[in-house]
């Protein structure tokens, strides 16, 4: 299999018996929801393909489309290397060109797509982006580059590894001013130390819409280990003065890997959403609080953050910390956000 992420994975196992062992009935399934951040792969520790998903989407929510992100799936084997991430974009428009057919359900699957593309690449990355383009059908919106790094492997939790103070390369400087210019988006994971990075960036391409995936990677692992409250300053001081950059979106979610040290993926049982809920609250209302809902959007990054929850069980848990939103503020966190963002129909 051609990929993009190597390495031994960092994340919890998907158990589906230990995952069967707590259900519970599906809250507000009349709300709709798009869901901006999930995956599709072929990896050594397992597969999640078109199917897979679909069996997490049909378990009650009102899940009406999905935005798949890159995860460095089905890289084409040969070719000039800077083009072979155009593959995975093949991949995942053949998904979305299954779920189009009507014939899986009504959700739109992969109704938008974020490839890859090494904006370090400068100007050259439009080339790599026109091929993109070409490969998504018209659902092709923007490139996630993953910057997440920290000089102690033990607070590390991505098979990406890139370099040090990678938002603040030249070459990808340039390369976001191509994406604003293309009409693209950039988003990426990094770890809550690299906030300002970010933020610097966002302030360089003000007409670049960026997102920030998985809540800001809070670090709660290694180093962080039993440091929450120090962390969780940190990063919300980091968030706070992100959310001052009007082009800066952010996800909510990915809260299930291992980086945050909730360790729900190691525990005898799986969590309720309550349980959940309780964990992730502080995070999120933080986040709508700093951004304002128009700009949040809950993600389930599956099938990484199956390795703790259920997808039922998960959105059931952002339904719980949205419960005192109010119906517009709904809207926009569950599907509103993710549809302008994405330009979804």
């Amino acid at each position: 299999m051609a990929t993009g992420h190597d390495g031994p994975s960092p994340h919890f196992p998907v158990r589906p018996a230990w995952l069967a062992q707590h259900e519970e009935p599906v809250l507000e399934p009349a709300l709709p929801i798009v869901d901006p951040h999930h995956h599709l792969w072929d990896r050594a520790e397992g597969s999640y393909f078109f199917h897979d998903l679909l069996a997490d989407l049909n378990t009650g929510h009102r899940v009406e489309a999905t935005v798949f992100a890159e995860c460095g799936a089905m890289y084409r084997a040969s070719g000039p290397p800077q083009l072979r991430p155009v593959g995975e974009t093949e991949f995942a428009n053949g998904a979305a060109a299954m779920s189009a057919s009507g014939a899986y359900g009504p959700t739109q699957v992969c109704a938008g797509l974020i490839g890859h593309a090494d904006l370090r690449l400068g100007d050259r990355v439009e080339v790599v982006l026109a091929a993109h383009l070409r490969a998504g059908g018209g659902r092709f919106r923007g490139i996630r580059q993953i910057a997440a790094w920290h000089p102690d492997p033990a607070a590390r939790a991505s098979l990406a590894s890139p370099p040090p103070g990678l938002l603040a390369d030249p070459g990808l400087r340039r390369g976001a001013a191509v994406l604003a210019r293309m009409g693209l988006s950039f988003e990426t994971y990094l770890y809550h130390t690299q906030l300002p990075e970010l933020a610097a960036l966002a302030d360089l391409v003000p007409d670049l819409t960026i997102v920030l995936d998985h809540t800001g990677g809070a670090i709660g692992i290694g180093p962080y280990a039993g440091r929450r409250a120090e962390v969780f300053a940190d990063w919300s001081a980091g968030i706070r003065e992100l959310a001052k950059r009007p082009n800066l979106h952010v996800k909510i979610g990915g809260m299930g890997m291992r980086l945050f040290g909730f360790g729900f993926g190691e525990r005898e049982r799986p969590p309720s959403s309550a349980d959940l809920a309780a964990a992730w609250a502080p995070y999120a209302e933080v986040c709508i609080e700093a951004f304002g809902a128009e700009r949040c959007m809950f993600e389930s990054n599956f099938p990484v953050d199956k390795g703790s929850c259920s997808y039922a069980v998960l959105w059931n848990a952002f339904k719980r910390i949205a419960a005192g939103a109010s119906p517009a503020e709904k809207a926009a966190l569950f599907a509103g956000t993710a549809r302008h963002v994405y330009r979804l129909e």
